[in-house]
């Protein structure tokens, strides 16, 4: 099954919908992370429900999750990338956060902030939070997932760089694409494992790489983030970027506003999105 959260209403108001072919159905929720927070049987109440159709290729998408309780995510988990920035292999998972206010649909445009030209790219596999978990073992995490979504963790990297911690750099506002579709794990490999993964700028491929080469997994890593809190439905955990960021290159790449970033997922799907000067 595929989720989305669409806008409706001249945009005013979103709904949660169910792909079917061409078509979104509409369902009773705000939203795909209010459709998962109704319980366990929350994938019961999404296929059968029934409402209003819309064409899927004329419908704008919202985030995927627009308020999450928490975005995760992770840095330096694949070895191309840890090479490229010149950083040792971690031990544990490296984690740091964003705020809802960063992301932005499927298909949005990406705010390049007025104070930085640094502007980055990170196509990363999304995992979403389907039930509560706290100190979940690694064999039964998996059980906690309810999909899987491609997301670009942007990165204004001058600001990412201003001190040891990441977050300054990673949540800058309408700058994280999210979608265009919750994923159920019953139409993907264990884990979404062995999926081809690539970002391109303006048709010139920039990264591509497989979900098999992380370093911590997604068991793992849901495992990890519930030992040290509370995992809630419609939680974003972003898994990593692969090699071939603006940043490890020589000489250094940078997004520009009117370059058009292209994100995939193989059997997920793709994000679409035109970078622009964000207005004082």
């Amino acid at each position: 099954m595929r989720l989305s959260t669409v806008r409706i209403a001249d945009d005013r108001v979103t709904s949660a919908a169910r792909q079917e072919g061409d078509e979104l159905v509409l369902l009773p929720y705000t939203d795909v992370g209010a459709l998962l927070a109704t319980g366990d049987d929350w994938h019961e109440r999404a296929a059968s429900a029934d409402g209003e159709r819309l064409p899927l290729a004329e419908s704008s998408l919202a985030p995927l999750v627009p308020h999450p309780n928490k975005i995760v995510c992770l840095g330096l988990n694949y070895a191309t990338h840890i090479k490229e920035m010149g950083r040792p292999t971690p031990a544990h998972p490296t984690l740091f956060a964003k705020y809802d206010g960063s992301l932005i649909g499927a298909h949005d445009d990406i705010h390049t902030p007025p104070v930085s030209d640094d502007l980055d790219w990170e196509a990363e596999l999304a995992v979403v939070v389907g039930r509560p978990g706290r100190h979940v073992p690694r064999e039964r995490a998996l059980e906690y997932v309810a999909g899987y979504t491609v997301a670009n963790d942007i990165t204004v990297r001058d600001w990412q760089h201003r001190t040891r911690e990441f977050l300054s750099g990673k949540t800058f506002e309408a700058t994280t694409p999210v979608g265009p579709a919750l994923v159920t794990p019953d139409e993907l490999p264990p884990g979404a494992s062995g999926l081809d993964i690539s970002c391109s700028v303006d048709g010139h491929t920039m990264q591509k790489s497989n979900t098999a080469d992380l370093l911590f997994d997604v068991a793992e890593t849901v495992a990890y983030i519930s030992t040290i809190i509370t995992l809630l439905p419609g939680d974003l955990i972003l898994t990593g970027t692969p090699g071939g960021v603006g940043a490890g290159r020589d000489p250094k790449v940078f997004l520009r506003p009117g370059q058009e970033l292209i994100t995939t997922v193989e059997g997920i799907g793709e994000l679409r999105n035109t970078v622009i000067k964000e207005q004082l």
